[in-house]
């Protein structure tokens, strides 16, 4: 009998930013130091699973360079299948470069996308397999158009998770929540989705409320720093963690979705889920790096055993 995967579709991004020691000065030539790394909501997402120790599957977009190469050499490393990826001869690999001026604030920015937009119907439909016999499919927003054909084409055969990634994103996809089992939103995308604000625990049970409507199964609504608001048709509340430690936000999100993933791969029941999922981005955001690079089973565990856990049923 197969093994059971989650399959992850998306984009893997190449990350190359530039921060200046000085105060930055446009047109010239700046002192500082530049890292590279790998990025991409969906691929960060496929390395925690892999790393948390689930089968999974990333269909992504890589090009014919070094970039692409790392990638896929990193994916074999870390344990997760890209094998069934986009491999493009005539585009680089999607690719994000910034600079930072010495206050960390973000003066200027290049992206290259146009290779992860290669990725279209006809590519799809030849992963007809793969998707079909995935337990989960975890998504982002940042193809509309081509998310909507998945969920069409496929719907009913696999679960979908979304992460929407942004309250832009979220917007142009509210039409497409029905096909989702699980939506991952914080307040302002969540907002995005149900076309109101959020500014009180009954707006947010609200906002919950018209998600299940829409068929939705879990709802999971990030509160930062309050929390993580949870729902489902019969139970509904807020899990927090207290006494963290907080060095970098940056990844918080595609660990928790990578946790939920975990929780249900494995059957835990929902407020287990939740607590993992925390627990998980608990020991990203412990770390400056997008993913920690101790970031496993064992490690997430402990912080699960040992931190302060605040639990309200609503």
């Amino acid at each position: 009998m197969p093994t059971p995967y989650i399959l992850v579709l998306g984009a893997s991004i190449i990350d190359i930013t530039g921060f200046t020691t000085v105060k930055y000065s446009s047109h010239n030539s700046n002192p500082g130091c530049i890292k590279v790394s790998m990025g991409g909501v969906c691929r960060n997402i496929a390395e925690t699973t892999a790393r948390l120790g689930i089968p999974t599957k990333f269909i992504s977009a890589l090009g014919n360079d070094s970039h692409g190469r790392s990638i896929l050499e990193h994916s074999r490393l870390i344990g997760y299948d890209m094998s069934d990826s986009l491999f493009l001869d005539n585009f680089s690999t999607p690719t994000y470069m910034a600079i930072l001026d010495d206050h960390g604030e973000m003066v200027s920015a290049v992206v290259d996308m146009l290779g992860a937009d290669q990725m279209d119907v006809s590519f799809i439909n030849e992963k007809e397999t793969i998707i079909t016999n995935s337990e989960y499919t975890i998504l982002d927003a940042d193809n509309p158009v081509l998310l909507e054909y998945i969920l069409n084409k496929f719907s009913g055969q696999t679960k979908f998770i979304l992460d929407p990634i942004s309250a832009s994103k979220a917007a142009t996809i509210r039409h497409l929540i029905p096909y989702f089992h699980t939506v991952k939103p914080n307040r302002y995308e969540a907002e995005a989705l149900v076309g109101y604000p959020l500014n009180n625990v009954e707006s947010i049970i609200q906002a919950a409320i018209d998600l299940l409507k829409m068929g939705v199964e879990n709802v999971f609504i990030s509160l930062d720093e309050n929390g993580i608001f949870y729902a489902n048709k019969t139970r509904k509340g807020i899990v927090v963690a207290r006494n963290t430690k907080v060095i970098n936000v940056t990844g918080a999100g595609d660990s928790f979705v990578a946790g939920l993933a975990y929780g249900y791969m494995n059957h835990l029941n929902l407020i287990d889920t939740v607590k993992f999922a925390i627990a998980s981005s608990l020991l990203t955001i412990s770390c400056e790096k997008t993913i920690h690079p101790e970031m496993s089973l064992e490690k997430v565990s402990e912080i699960l055993q040992n931190i302060e856990w605040v639990s309200s049923e609503l």
